[in-house]
C-alpha cells in the first residue's frame, strides 16, 4: 500500500492514522479538526471474523506412538537452540512452515517442504538438537 492523501485537508500525504477511525491525516491542525466530531473504530466485517475464527481453530491432535511426542526437555533445547532461532528468521522458511500447518493435508505439504533445502536443514538441525 502506498502512500495516501490527508483525508480531513485533502491536499499533503497523511503520514498518521487516527487511534480510533484510522482515517488518514498529516498534521497535528489536522487530527484536531477530525476530533472536533466524535470519530467510531470501524466494526469487522462478518466474512472477516469468520476467516480468523477458522483459521485458529484447534485441530485435532492424533498421534500414533507415544514416542512421537516429544519430551519437555527436548522442546526447552529446541527453543533455546540459537541455530534454530536463527534459521527460523527466514521468512520463505516462516510461510512454508504456515502453509503446512494451515493446510488439510499436512502430511502432504511436509511431504512437498522436503523439497526445499531450506526446511531440510532446518529439521536435521531439529533432530540433532533433540537427539544429540
Amino acid at each position: 500500500m502506498g502512500p495516501r492523501q490527508c483525508q480531513v485537508c485533502n491536499e499533503a500525504q497523511s503520514k498518521y492514522k487516527c487511534p480510533s477511525c484510522y482515517l488518514p491525516y498529516c498534521s497535528l491542525v489536522c487530527f484536531k479538526k477530525h476530533k472536533e466530531l466524535p470519530c467510531v473504530k470501524p466494526q469487522p466485517s462478518e466474512a472477516k471474523t469468520t476467516a480468523v475464527s477458522e483459521s485458529i481453530a484447534e485441530k485435532p491432535l492424533v498421534v500414533d506412538e507415544s514416542s512421537e511426542v516429544l519430551e519437555k526437555f527436548q522442546l526447552e533445547a529446541i527453543a533455546s537452540s540459537s541455530e534454530i532461532r536463527d534459521a527460523l528468521n527466514d521468512k520463505a522458511l516462516q510461510e512454508l512452515i504456515c502453509r503446512i500447518d494451515c493446510s488439510s493435508n499436512a502430511e502432504n505439504e511436509l511431504d512437498k517442504a522436503m523439497a526445499e533445502e531450506a526446511f531440510r536443514l532446518l529439521t536435521d538441525k531439529i533432530l540433532s538438537t533433540i537427539n544429540p
